[in-house]
């Protein structure tokens, strides 16, 4: 792969990684959770599971 290629790659990731880690904390799971972004089919998956699982930092703001 080219040089530019992996920037390309190096860019989208870090501009990922902020909203990633956003959620997880929403969520009140730990940050490192992100690297989850990295593996190719857990990635789809955690999505799905992050867009359904109760969010227990939002459930106690809600009270």
């Amino acid at each position: 792969m080219s040089l530019w290629a992996w920037l390309l790659i190096l860019a989208f990731s870090l501009a990922m990684l902020y909203p990633y880690v956003r959620i997880l904390h929403r969520t009140g799971l730990s940050g490192w959770w992100f690297l989850t972004m990295f593996i190719p089919i857990v990635n789809l998956v955690m999505l799905w599971v992050f867009a359904f699982v109760r969010w227990p930092a939002v459930d106690r703001a809600d009270r």
